[in-house]
């Protein structure tokens, strides 16, 4: 069976995929502490849902961004805020919500380490088979 070199559909970047994923997940995750924060009352209704939702809003955007200039470091800068915002959490939920964003800060280094060699890899197969639907 041939293929047609012009037929091959071009395969997604790894990297921006992973980290966009990632964010989305901290998104959601997000959202959810916001609720039980929320249900719970540890502050009032705008002090939580202006730092969990604009929080959860501000990862779903920079999801979208990742693959622009600057894009990574918006991320980093993110994972910042994400273990920011956990420490400011009551002390009964704080050690939970630290250790869950420090979670997310090694998934956010995976991501970035994985599919930057999963697209380097990608490319080094390419180069050395010009015009060969990849494995």
């Amino acid at each position: 069976m041939t293929h047609d070199a012009s037929a091959v559909r071009r395969k997604r970047p790894a990297k921006p995929q992973f980290t966009q994923t990632i964010l989305v997940l901290e998104a959601l995750c997000v959202l959810f502490a916001t609720l039980v924060a929320y249900g719970l009352r540890v502050a009032s209704p705008g002090w939580v849902w202006g730092i969990g939702g604009g929080l959860a809003l501000v990862l779903i955007i920079l999801s979208g961004m990742v693959s622009r200039p600057g894009g990574y470091a918006a991320g980093w800068v993110a994972q910042g805020w994400l273990v920011a915002a956990a420490l400011l959490l009551p002390k009964v939920s704080r050690d939970i919500g630290v250790i869950v964003a420090l979670v997310f800060v090694g998934l956010w280094v995976s991501a970035l380490r994985l599919g930057g060699r999963i697209d380097r890899e990608r490319a080094e197969y390419d180069a050395a088979h010009p015009g060969e639907v990849g494995p």
